[in-house]
């Protein structure tokens, strides 16, 4: 029982300990959605066979992702965290209002696609579509083009 304890408690520890920095913690996030975001894009483009389970599979995570991103948002875009390795341009602080309606449109597109449980390819795409116009719109406006 006292094994169990320690490592909830290690695991309570580490989870809160990954906001210490909310730099990297928006990073990882977003890293996390490019990789899944790059899964369905194979399939998108034919690059990969279509695989009803494993798009759901992806479709959910990206979902959970979402979720994530958008219950911590105060915490991951403190006042102060515009500065140092970061891509998040400062509009996001000069007009947060703004940056949250287009996540919250890209969590509602993500959970609609979820839902959707895209029975093929093209029905696929057509959210698929949705979501990168989101991630479009949302990187340039908000994000700082690298080099």
């Amino acid at each position: 029982m006292r094994k169990l304890i320690l490592a909830i408690s290690t695991l309570a520890f580490a989870g809160s300990a990954a906001f210490a920095d909310p730099i990297q913690e928006r990073q990882a996030l977003m890293k996390e959605r490019g990789k899944i975001a790059g899964q369905l894009s194979k399939v998108v483009k034919g690059e990969a066979a279509y695989d009803a389970a494993a798009v759901l599979v992806a479709l959910k995570a990206l979902q959970a992702n979402a979720e994530k991103f958008h219950a911590n948002v105060e915490t991951l875009f403190p006042a102060g965290s515009e500065t140092g390795d970061t891509t998040a341009a400062p509009k996001i602080w000069e007009d947060m209002a703004g940056f949250k309606a287009i996540e919250e449109k890209y969590l509602a597109d993500v959970k609609a696609a979820a839902a959707a449980a895209p029975a093929d390819v093209d029905a696929l795409k057509a959210g698929f579509n949705t979501i990168g116009g989101d991630c479009g719109t949302c990187h340039q406006t908000y994000r700082i083009k690298k080099g």
